[in-house]
């Protein structure tokens, strides 16, 4: 039979040491689990009076998140801050140090509140030109001391000069209160004019600024008009005796004119009724006064052409398309074109069948072949029985 072994005791003291071992561990493990740090954001302030760790962040008022850290860097300050993951902040978000009141902690708005676009990366940076801090009232004591010197009697108001001014201004609004009154509130219709009427009045601004860059582009054009224009008026003064001699002339003129008008009024009227007429034929002849016009320079010119100085004569070539036919065809033509009225069917019919036995079987000659041969003293080549018949005619 074996000897029994000894039994184990743990100290108290090490038992006690070991709960909270654990203890530690599982409140270190809740609190990394239930305490979202969110997103972290660094901004730099020109100053920071007034902040301080856990300090709250705030968009339009209400708190989103907390101020980690307020670190004085040289010029500037940085502050760690961090706002809740559900939070969404614009991209181009800047912040704010706002202060409620004198004696109160103050607090970092980030501004505007997000409306839509990207969003600002955890982790970001907000650089000094995209923060602001308020004025001190400390600053604002020392701005209006200096004010007050400026203006006091060891400043502008040295000579009473000030003084003079507020008196001269107390003087000239004294019993005129109602009417600055009245005065104000029209400024104040004004504004709400221009409110009802902003969409106009900055489409105007629009369009003037429109205006004054094609103005700036066109700054070279625009110079050498200002030098053409100043031109024209060094010139102007130039000639401003002759100028005024002529405008004398003219003025003297018109007077004239004015008073022949009046001596003559009725026959100008009438003048001007018989005018109606003439320049109502102008209208109707239009077309033929045009085609004048488009024919009679060419006529000039070729009668200028056809001009023989040294035998003082004019020499012309006729070309008329008529001498080509045979006599009678010829006649029949002339007849066809030149009478006002429309030839009669039977002449127009006996002419249609004449044309082709005189023109194509007989082969007479044409009146310019005619005169052609008589100016040579010949007779003009005539059909063959025709020629028979002559022979015949000879010889008896």
């Amino acid at each position: 039979m074996s000897a029994p072994q000894p039994e184990r005791r743990f100290p108290a003291r090490s038992l006690i040491t070991l709960g909270c071992a654990l203890v530690l561990l599982v409140s270190a493990g809740l609190w990394w689990v239930f305490n979202d740090p969110g997103k972290q954001l660094t901004a730099y302030f020109d100053k920071a009076v007034g902040v301080y760790a856990g300090s709250s962040v705030r968009v339009l008022g209400v708190e989103v998140g907390k101020i980690d850290a307020v670190v004085p860097q040289g010029e500037v300050v940085r502050v760690d801050l961090h706002v809740a993951d559900d939070v969404q902040v614009p991209a181009d978000v800047k912040a704010v140090v706002v202060a409620p009141s004198l004696v109160s902690d103050r607090y970092v708005q980030l501004t505007p509140a997000y409306s839509g676009g990207p969003e600002l990366a955890a982790g970001a940076v907000l650089d000094k030109d995209r923060t602001a801090t308020p004025a001190e009232l400390d600053e604002l004591y020392r701005s209006a001391k200096t004010l007050a010197e400026a203006l006091g009697p060891d400043g502008a108001n040295s000579t009473g000069a000030l003084t003079d001014v507020l008196n001269t201004s107390a003087a000239a609004l004294e019993g005129n209160g109602a009417d600055l009154n009245a005065t104000v509130k029209r400024l104040g219709d004004l504004a709400g004019t221009l409110q009802d009427n902003q969409d106009d009045l900055f489409a105007t601004v629009d369009n003037l600024n429109e205006f004054t860059a094609a103005l700036a582009a066109s700054d070279g054009q625009i110079r050498e008009f200002n030098g053409r224009l100043a031109d024209v008026a060094g010139f102007l003064a130039s000639e401003q005796d002759q100028m005024g001699a002529a405008l004398g002339s003219l003025s003297t003129a018109l007077g004239e004119v004015s008073t022949f008008i009046r001596d003559n009024r009725e026959q100008i009227a009438s003048n001007v009724d018989n005018l109606t007429g003439v320049t109502q034929a102008l209208v109707d002849q239009r077309e033929a006064l045009g085609e004048v016009l488009d024919v009679a320079p060419l006529g000039a010119t070729n009668f200028i052409n056809a001009y023989d100085a040294a035998s003082g004569t004019v020499t012309v070539r006729g070309h008329l398309n008529e001498l080509t036919h045979p006599p009678i065809l010829m006649v029949c033509k002339l007849i066809q074109h030149s009478l006002p009225e429309p030839v009669p069917e039977d002449l127009k019919k006996a002419c249609d069948e004449l044309a082709p036995v005189l023109d194509g079987k007989l082969g007479l000659p044409s009146i310019g072949e005619a005169m052609h041969y008589l100016q040579q003293g010949e007779l003009p080549p005539l059909p063959l029985p025709l020629v028979d018949a002559s022979r015949r005619g000879g010889g008896q």
